[in-house]
């Protein structure tokens, strides 16, 4: 089986979208461009109730969109957000940091950067013709 429907699966034009997180053990997103990228949780895919989750004390950094450089492990205090100038951004969010009854997360950029989102550790692998819509 391929690791799509075994253990990931992607929403691949994600900026501003929410992921359902109910399946699966994270959500990364990964951001591309310079740029702020804000994570929020929501309750639908609609975004009902929508709030800031301030969570994001690390994330991967790439100078190189291109992948022609290696990645570096960034620190900051707990935020929603994360500045890039350069570059990719990963950043991983547990769905253990979800707020009770929130069962949706989304990146969204403040300008024209780009995000993928990509759930992790499925809880039901399937055929990805069989994958649920992520963001529906």
């Amino acid at each position: 089986m391929e690791a799509l429907g075994r253990t990931l699966n992607v929403v691949p034009t994600a900026d501003g979208v929410y992921a359902n997180a109910r399946d699966c053990s994270a959500v990364t997103f990964v951001c591309t461009g310079a740029d702020t990228y804000t994570i929020t949780e929501a309750t639908d895919a609609a975004g009902t109730g929508a709030q800031s989750l301030v969570v994001v004390d690390h994330y991967y950094a790439n100078t190189s969109a291109a992948g022609a450089a290696a990645w570096t492990h960034e620190e900051q205090t707990a935020a929603a957000a994360v500045t890039i100038a350069a570059g990719v951004a990963v950043i991983e969010v547990s769905t253990k940091a979800l707020s009770d009854g929130f069962t949706h997360l989304a990146c969204a950029s403040t300008a024209a950067g780009l995000v993928t989102a990509v759930t992790s550790d499925l809880a039901v692998q399937r055929a990805p013709q069989n994958l649920p819509a992520v963001a529906a």
